[in-house]
């Protein structure tokens, strides 16, 4: 695979010609094709940790920030950008190629390793880590650009060869080094040692890689001075990332409880996401309507995001699922996620509710949701119903399956109400659950005179994600009721929520009690956004054999219908796999 080198060629450059200091033969403590051997090896190692720096990056981003399209075109393109620049620096140390590789090498192994922790804490006690995000972007660019022209030089110096076949050797190397470190990131470090630990690992080698090549194999090169000073580097870069893996865990917790309050008390990464749970944990602090005791009420973050507020989730999940079980039969229900249980709580409160299926894609939600004492008191211990039936799979991946028809020919049997509690449109992870050919899957599990209720985001906050749902749940043939209510906490965001509550202009988030958005200025009233739709129009409004409610009256319903309406949007198009329409 390593090219033997070959005799100069009519019109090749003379030593005499060629930078003396850069092509000097390298003075190896080896021979020099096993020079050449650790050499690429080192290709190898650092190309395999600069991708893990990449991919490290756009996760974190995309946690911290949201979008994960936008946050990996701006880390990537920065990234790529930065290279350029790194490596025309790069040519200024080609004169002193290992001393300068050394140095980069410790210098990118301090920050690489270090970036996960440091975006961290910007997030956590400044409240933004955006222009942190760019700025280790451009540092890592720089530097991994600064390798190739400096492992260029050292491969010539190692044994001369013509500039393709070193060229091809070096970026062979690298590519196959890229492939490893692309696939131990989602499969080894990050299940394994998770963002942080796994960044400082990553480091760590990086550093012992780079160090050792150019204090062993090329310390002929270099002088006293700059040998003593790139040990000292090395040495006082593997003590800081050694400290920080030793303290990866408390700096954890620390930054959670900045971010999260300090009353974390469950946080579990569960293989599809993060998973927090705060408060609860007092006599009645799992339960909504009519809490009592001191406890702080019980909040679920999935990704950092809010998804349950014991204080007003009622709201939401009575705004939900009550209006769907109106206007027809329901004895058969299907739930799009809903793994908390709790929109499976309001639907068991009908005596003529036969069977309830839950498609949730997180078994860890699932296990909380059945065994944490908060969680499962606020849900009623609903998913320990006999009539209810858990699935753990994807809920376009279940629908796509369970859509066709049967083995004997037969179509499946068909629900009265689908309800679709899932996270905000806009969340990239989540744009194919509010797809046309979603809502089209969708469609066809519904009875004739079978309800679809949806949740479809922020109508006020972000209007324009609101009304592309409901224009992509009409264009598979259903008639649409958009409608909204009021008492959302969390404001939308890609990002992780700090806290729950509306922010004062002169303090904290301050919790508002359900009922009182009258007190609080209209700009600072958040909506969670609805579309009720059926084969033929539906009628908003409640079941005769509804349950008595805390939230949703039939005449608030009616106007939660003018509200929605009177900020309609109508040039919205439909939102597809193939042009999805949430991003902004």
């Amino acid at each position: 695979m390593i090219d033997q080198p070959e005799p100069a060629f009519p019109g090749a450059l003379g030593p005499s010609e060629a930078p003396s200091m850069a092509m000097k033969p390298a003075r190896l403590p080896v021979p020099s094709g096993l020079g050449r051997l650790l050499v690429l090896a080192v290709v190898f190692v650092c190309a395999a940790c600069g991708l893990v720096y990449e991919l490290e990056l756009v996760a974190l981003a995309t946690y911290l920030v949201g979008d994960s399209v936008t946050q990996a075109s701006v880390v990537l393109s920065v990234m790529v950008f930065a290279m350029g620049i790194g490596a025309l620096l790069a040519k200024r140390l080609r004169c002193r190629a290992a001393a300068g590789f050394g140095a980069v090498e410790a210098l990118l192994a301090l920050v690489g390793g270090l970036s996960a922790m440091a975006l961290y804490a910007c997030f956590a006690w400044c409240g933004q880590s955006r222009s942190a995000l760019v700025g280790f972007s451009l540092a890592i660019g720089v530097l991994i650009g600064a390798e190739v022209p400096l492992l260029m030089t050292l491969i010539q110096r190692v044994r001369c060869q013509d500039a393709g076949g070193a060229v091809a050797d070096l970026f062979a190397a690298d590519y196959v080094g890229a492939l490893v470190g692309g696939l131990a990131f989602p499969f080894l470090l990050l299940p394994r040692l998770g963002q942080l630990t796994g960044a400082l690992v990553t480091g760590g080698v990086n550093a012992a890689a780079g160090g050792a090549l150019v204090l062993w194999l090329f310390r002929r090169d270099l002088s006293t001075r700059a040998r003593w000073l790139l040990l000292l580097a090395n040495v006082l870069v593997l003590a800081l990332l050694a400290t920080g893996t030793l303290l990866a865990s408390s700096f954890e917790r620390a930054a959670r409880r900045a971010v999260y309050g300090p009353e974390v008390r469950v946080a579990v990464q569960t293989g599809v996401q993060e998973v927090v749970m705060t408060g609860g944990t007092g006599a009645g602090a799992g339960a909504g309507r009519g809490r009592k005791g001191s406890g702080r009420p019980l909040e679920l973050y999935l990704d950092g995001r809010l998804r349950v507020s014991a204080d007003n989730e009622f709201r939401y999940h009575e705004a939900l699922v009550h209006p769907a079980m109106a206007g027809g039969p329901h004895g058969r229900v299907l739930v799009l996620g809903g793994g908390d249980g709790l929109a499976v709580r309001e639907i068991l409160r009908y005596r003529a509710v036969r069977s309830v299926t839950v498609v949730e894609l997180d078994p860890g939600v699932l296990r909380l949701a059945r065994t944490d004492p908060g969680l499962s008191r606020l849900n009623r211990h609903s998913l320990s119903d006999p009539r209810v039936h858990t699935v753990t799979e994807d809920a376009f991946d279940w629908l796509r399956q369970r859509g066709g028809a049967a083995a004997d020919g037969r179509p499946p049997r068909p629900y009265d109400v689908i309800v679709s509690d899932l996270p905000d449109p806009g969340i990239t992870a989540s744009t194919k659950l509010y797809s046309q050919e979603f809502y089209g899957l969708a469609a066809r599990m519904l009875a004739p005179d079978g309800r679809l209720a949806v949740h479809a985001g922020a109508p006020v906050q972000r209007p324009r994600s609101y009304w592309t749902v409901e224009a992509t749940v009409r264009s598979v043939g259903l008639s649409t009721v958009p409608y909204r209510v009021s008492g959302r906490l969390a404001d939308f965001s890609g990002a992780p929520d700090r806290a729950v509550g509306l922010v004062g202009p002169d303090g904290p988030p301050v919790p508002v009690p359900p009922g009182d958005e009258a007190a609080v200025p209209a700009r600072r009233i958040k909506f969670w956004g609805f579309v009720l739709a059926a084969r033929h129009r539906p009628r908003l409004g409640l079941a005769p054999d509804a349950p008595p409610l805390a939230a949703v009256t039939r005449a608030g319903l009616r106007a939660d219908e003018r509200g929605a309406a009177a900020g309609r949007i109508r040039s919205m198009r439909p939102s597809t796999l193939m042009h999805p329409r949430y991003q902004g």
